[in-house]
């Protein structure tokens, strides 16, 4: 019963749209209506500056990091850790705050692996920056920390946590989709270049 506990806990935390609400208090604007129409920190940035995007992608790094490391104080199941993890990221992909719509989950992501192998997180977002600033493109450089998030997390001894990491890498290539579409068909916005 306590299981049902902790991933209502974790969904309903990963639903609150933190972009959405800072965009409307801090700059006036829906974000859901520009830009890339995501409430991520990405489009949170390029539509009311950079601190704010900073802003976002902090509140949405908690929103995963702080359900999971209370859920490991209660239980050191893997399996139900799991659950939770992403119970968490689920709920910002499907917020019930935004009819079961969401943002692309990275740093959701990267919150909730900072809490559950932080080694393995650290170096799969080196990767994440490093290819952002050679190409150019976030989402080019969120594809990357999908792919390499299970490597890493293998090496790195978190044997436990290899199946969460892989679905992860799923869902962030479902929910990055039309970037894969613009990608291929350079139609993708380099972080570098003004729209």
């Amino acid at each position: 019963m306590l299981w049902i506990f902790w991933l209502v806990f974790a969904y309903f935390l990963g639903s609150i749209p933190f972009g959405l609400f800072i965009g409307k208090i801090c700059c006036n604007l829906d974000i859901r209506t520009e830009g890339s129409k995501s409430t991520g920190a990405t489009n949170v940035a390029r539509l009311c500056g950079f601190k704010y995007g900073v802003a976002a992608l902090a509140l949405d790094l908690g929103k995963g990091f702080i359900p999971v490391l209370m859920a490991y104080q209660y239980s050191h199941n893997w399996i139900f850790i799991s659950l939770v993890a992403a119970a968490a990221v689920l709920g910002h992909v499907f917020s019930i705050f935004l009819d079961m719509k969401g943002g692309k989950a990275v740093a959701t992501t990267i919150g909730v692996f900072l809490a559950l192998a932080p080694v393995a997180t650290i170096y799969s977002v080196i990767f994440l920056l490093a290819v952002i600033a050679l190409s150019g493109f976030v989402s080019m450089g969120s594809l990357t920390f999908a792919i390499s998030l299970p490597f890493f997390t293998l090496i790195t001894g978190c044997v436990g946590m290899v199946p969460l990491a892989c679905g992860m890498t799923v869902l962030l290539f479902w929910t990055h989709r039309d970037n894969i579409k613009r990608l291929a068909t350079g139609e993708e916005h380099s972080w570098k270049k003004k729209k």
